[in-house]
């Protein structure tokens, strides 16, 4: 396989890498690559029993017919969201084998059992670092008990806790987050964890990376991790040797494999750094040139992140070590944890309750989505979020719709310059049915809007990594922190007013019929979302 991308010297000395085109030629290795495998198939088989199987046609139309309607039985039987179950009935009834066939590939995959299994050892050696404080959670009761339930959930199902003793500080812009992380990296002592579902060997990771070989020659262990699939066409096939080269460790999730992509629908999609078990940075950044603004493919890039110090930096702590240590079970892992789960002297700075969380494609509870939901559901007086993509299940459309119904001032933000058209329509399908109860819609104009964020009766917000859509909430290995009745909260209300002044509300336009065309367009692209 040829290199994904060309390094070469600027004028200026600067490294300037140079996207090519092999990374067409891993994605046709991979999810689009079985995708074509199939329909070959089934136009071989086709072919197969038209030519020479005339005489037994109707034998072999019964017997697909049968292992189709088997599927369809295992399907319905399975535990899921209807969504996913209907998406896949239309492929598996209009084309047997490739339907067939294309389910079993996707869903049961020996390589994903195989990390679940490692994932629930780890956690269950990680539960002891991260306990609830009675004391905590009691207060959290007495000030706010809408607060304080959805807490509960998240702490019994997540493994979470809610934390005091923080302190927090929120970024509006990639500039500004940049600039923190790039100053605590260089404070860096005992260790740097970094997890990020994209890294793009460029400009913004150059000026990390010379921090980064710094900190190891001063005796600093740092680990960098991300997903080899959001990655595709940002960095180089030799990438992990080059970062070993130098002292970095490294590991990959989901590492690319020509004609066998282990993990289809399960990507990394997490953004966490945590230094000294002191600093943890999390939200929606990933380590490439656009989040930060230094391009502007798609337009001005809005998105946002919060700062932690304090104990809430334990839990950023677990998430990263379940999945560096989860990932591989050849690679040296870690036995000792202790001297990463480190309890600091900490006076809080802040009022207010925080509570880091990730959440799991592999245990059957959407804690992502639950926690959105639950959200809506206590709004009282407004509910306000935003988001790059708008793909979401018909329990949170009627979450959403409800609480408007209700008199809730309900409220999505989303890009007013698309990453990915398609997608994009398919975002935009999702209006009518929203705003017809009354959900108003802005779209920000002055580019793409990145950043996961919602905001409830200036009392509790969420800020994080996952989107509202179906790969977020149902496929994707996510993270987001839980905030309540602290200054963070009030910065993020005051950003979203900052930027809804900057958007276009599309809602009335939204509000009136479309053609016959473009609904039976939307209808299909909608059919197929949760797939996507």
């Amino acid at each position: 396989m040829g290199k994904i991308q060309e390094i070469r010297e600027s004028e200026t000395g600067k490294k300037i890498v140079k996207k090519g085109k092999s990374g067409i030629g891993r994605i046709l290795f991979g999810r689009t690559g079985v995708i074509l495998l199939l329909l070959l198939l089934q136009l071989g088989i086709l072919f197969m029993v038209f030519s020479r199987l005339q005489q037994h046609v109707i034998y072999v139309y019964w017997l697909f017919a049968l292992l189709s309607a088997l599927t369809a039985i295992l399907i319905i039987n399975r535990p899921g969201n209807p969504a996913f179950k209907l998406a896949w009935m239309v492929p598996i009834t209009i084309f047997p084998v490739f339907g067939m066939l294309l389910y079993l590939f996707v869903e049961f995959q020996a390589g994903e059992r195989l990390l679940n299994r490692r994932l629930q050892d780890v956690e269950q050696q990680m539960r002891k670092y991260v306990l609830q404080d009675p004391d905590v959670f009691e207060e959290l009761e007495q000030t706010d008990k809408r607060t304080c339930n959805l807490s509960r959930y998240v702490m019994e199902k997540g493994g979470f806790p809610t934390y005091k003793n923080y302190h927090t500080a929120y970024y509006p812009w990639g500039k500004d987050k940049f600039e923190a992380l790039i100053e605590e990296l260089n404070k860096a002592e005992k260790f740097i964890f970094m997890e990020y579902h994209a890294i793009e060997d460029a400009e913004a990771w150059h000026k990390i990376q010379d921090v980064l070989e710094e900190r190891v020659k001063a005796g600093v262990e740092v680990r960098v991790f991300y997903d080899d699939m959001g990655s595709i066409g940002f960095i180089n096939t030799d990438f992990v040797k080059k970062m070993e080269s130098i002292g970095i460790h490294c590991r990959v999730f989901n590492p690319f494999v020509p004609g066998l992509n282990l993990f289809l629908n399960n990507r990394d999609h997490r953004k966490i750094t945590v230094i000294d078990g002191k600093v943890g940075f999390t939200g929606g950044y990933n380590l490439a040139n656009e989040y930060f603004n230094y391009t502007h493919p798609y337009g001005q890039w809005k998105d946002t992140g919060i700062r932690l110090e304090g104990d809430a930096v334990q839990s950023l702590t677990v998430t990263f070590l379940e999945m560096w240590n989860a990932v591989s079970e050849k690679a040296t892992n870690d036995t000792d944890f202790s001297k990463y789960i480190i309890h600091y002297d900490y006076k809080a700075q802040q009022t207010g309750f925080v509570q880091p969380y990730a959440d799991s494609p592999m245990d059957n509870e959407q804690v992502g989505e639950e926690v959105y939901i639950s959200m809506i559901n206590k709004a009282e007086n407004y509910c306000w979020f935003m988001t790059p993509y708008l793909i979401i299940t018909d329990e949170m459309t009627h979450a959403l719709c409800l609480a408007a119904k209700r008199g809730v001032d309900v409220r999505i933000i989303t890009p007013g310059i698309p990453d990915k058209k398609f997608i994009y329509n398919i975002t935009r399908s999702f209006y009518h049915g929203l705003v017809k109860h009354g959900v108003r819609v802005y779209e920000w104009t002055p580019g793409f809007c990145h950043a996961k964020m919602s905001i409830v009766d200036d009392c509790m917000a969420t800020c994080g990594t996952i989107n509202l859509d179906y790969r977020s909430l149902y496929h994707h290995f996510e993270n987001g922190c839980f905030m309540a009745d602290c200054q963070a909260v009030v910065e993020i209300k005051n950003d979203l007013i900052r930027t809804m002044g900057e958007c276009r509300d599309v809602t009335d336009q939204y509000c009136t019929g479309r053609s016959a065309y473009l609904r039976l367009g939307q209808l299909f692209m909608r059919l197929f979302a949760g797939l996507l």
